[in-house]
């Protein structure tokens, strides 16, 4: 009875909706970068898009000041899911819990080094539904990952008082 209880949940209220303003300009910042990272693949042939990122550009330009929105974290936490998907699937094999494995490591690492950011759980996942090679932790991980890292560093300097990232 008393677990049934704790479903009810707290008694807090839901955060106050954001400026109107605030709203739009994220919204058009992720529209627009990754309406970006879309152009370069295609231009350049090369995969810089993951699906991970939308996730990532949502949280680095709707929560900028969020710790899962600072670059290390972005990057970090990209590359080691990447990594950790790569290894498992090469060194333990396309198993239904080796999956498991890749993003347990993930969520493990990205907590030891302090580089959270949840986007990046699912890059195991990618790795292990697409097959890639190792070439995939740099393009589109690393790339993509810096892209958007680059253009949230000019947007949230330009259109805002205080600086951003909040921390390296």
């Amino acid at each position: 009875m008393k677990l049934l209880k704790k479903f009810i949940g707290g008694q807090e209220k839901p955060p106050a909706r954001s400026d109107l303003k605030k709203i739009l300009m994220s919204a058009l910042a992720v529209g627009l970068v990754i309406a970006g990272l879309t152009y370069v693949d295609r231009e350049i042939g090369t995969l810089v898009l993951l699906g991970t990122f939308g996730a990532t550009t949502f949280i680095v330009f709707a929560y900028p000041d969020s710790p899962f929105a600072q670059p290390r974290n972005v990057l970090g936490a990209h590359i080691i899911g990447a990594t950790m998907g790569l290894l498992c699937l090469k060194f333990i094999g396309p198993q239904w819990w080796s999956l498991g494995i890749a993003v347990g490591l993930t969520v493990a690492l990205m907590k030891l080094l302090r580089v959270v950011h949840p986007p990046a759980t699912s890059n195991p996942i990618v790795v292990f539904l697409t097959n890639p090679t190792w070439f995939f932790l740099l393009c589109p991980t690393i790339a993509g990952a810096l892209i958007i890292i680059i253009l949230a560093l000019f947007y949230h300097n330009m259109s805002r008082e205080s600086n951003w990232p909040t921390y390296w």
